[in-house]
Formats: C-alpha cells, sequence, structure tokens
C-alpha cells in the first residue's frame, strides 16, 4: 500500500491555522483522498492528557525546558498511536502543530538550546517528518487579538507576553529558510477564503 502523506501547519497563536486545516481536510477529501485530522499536543489518548498538562495554568508552570520534554512524551505517543498508523495505511495526515512548534515555542522563544531540541526530534520523530509544512505568518498583534476571544482554559502561551510573541514570530518566519524542502510560508492576512486560495496552491504545486 502506498504511504500517506504528512501536512503540518504551523505559526503563532491565533494565526488561523484550525480553520485552513479544516478547509484544507475538506479540499483533500473531494479530490479522493482519506484524511486524518490531528493536533498537538494531543491526538492521542495519552498525548491529549499531556496536552492538559500543558496548555493549562499560570505562565511559568512550567519550564521551557519541562515544556519540550512534556511536548515530546506527547509526540511520541502520537505518532505511535494516530500518525503512523494512519500513514501507513496511506491516509493523509493533517496535523495542526507538529515538532517545529517545539523548535520555536521552546527553542527560539523559550531559550532552550537547539541541540537538545534536535536531539530528542531526531529521538522522537526520527525520519517520520511531514512532507509539507504550512507556515503560516500573522503579526503578532493581530493574531493574539483573534486568540483571546476563544482561549477559555487553554490560554497559557497567550498569556506569555509580547516579547516572547514577538520572539514566536520572527521564529516561525525563520523556519522556510531553515527547512526549505519542506516549509513554505502562508501569508495568512486577509479573509479565510483568500488564504485558504494561498493554502491550496502550495499544496498542490509540493504534492501534487
Amino acid at each position: 500500500m502506498t504511504r500517506g502523506r504528512f501536512i503540518t501547519l504551523e505559526g503563532g497563536e491565533g494565526a488561523g491555522k484550525s480553520t485552513q486545516a479544516a478547509r484544507l481536510i475538506a479540499a483533500l477529501e473531494a479530490a479522493g483522498r482519506r484524511v486524518v485530522r490531528t493536533r498537538e499536543p494531543g491526538g492521542s489518548p495519552g498525548a491529549e492528557d499531556i496536552r492538559a498538562l500543558v496548555v493549562r495554568g499560570e505562565a511559568a508552570r512550567w519550564s521551557p525546558r519541562t515544556e519540550a520534554l512534556l511536548m515530546f512524551a506527547a509526540r511520541s505517543d502520537h505518532l505511535e498511536r494516530t500518525i503512523r498508523p494512519a500513514l501507513e495505511d496511506g491516509a493523509w495526515v493533517v496535523c495542526d502543530r507538529f515538532a517545529d512548534s517545539s523548535r520555536i515555542y521552546q527553542g527560539v522563544a523559550g531559550g532552550v538550546d537547539p541541540a537538545f531540541i534536535e536531539a530528542l526530534d531526531a529521538a522522537v520523530v526520527g525520519a517520520e517528518q511531514p512532507d509539507l509544512t504550512l507556515v503560516f505568518d500573522l503579526p503578532p498583534d493581530v493574531g493574539l487579538s483573534r486568540a483571546g476571544a476563544r482561549a477559555g482554559e487553554e490560554a497559557r502561551f497567550e498569556s506569555k507576553g509580547d516579547g516572547f510573541h514577538e520572539r514566536l514570530a520572527a521564529g516561525f518566519r525563520d523556519l522556510p529558510r531553515r527547512f526549505p524542502d519542506r516549509c513554505v510560508a502562508i501569508d495568512a492576512s486577509g479573509d479565510a477564503d483568500a488564504v485558504f486560495s494561498r493554502v491550496w496552491a502550495v499544496v498542490t504545486e509540493r504534492l501534487g
């Protein structure tokens, strides 16, 4: 059986990833693909339990290094229980956040040594890298305004301060330079239809 394709969506808070993930899945299914939608942190029962620890509570609840370890523990279970089985079964996987979020949230913005993040990635993700990563670029003040309207209990990262979110934005903008073979920047400004037209153009060009 032909292996499925693995697409991840990345960006700062409120960048519109979830909305675009839903539109992308609908378009892929209309084109005849079987698609599994998932997210991080989370995506499997064990990983969802870890998510509740990471995204709730005070900003200083965990250090960035501890966050990284928790994120990769969740990611390990997510890969084992959800992502790898789906890909091996020929389904396409569309995931809202993946390992690049650890590179940027805990690494660039949190100050964790990049070598530590990459060692975790090599041990947990290994060769199971995404086929395509869409990086949504939106000014952090705009994204935070959107995110504030829907955060609810899961607002721990939104509360980390303007400097943190400026570093996030810069880190995400740098991803296509660091990983040009799989990362593509998406202008996330404008209405959802305009953004999706950019998304679909990239997906069809890169993955057919």
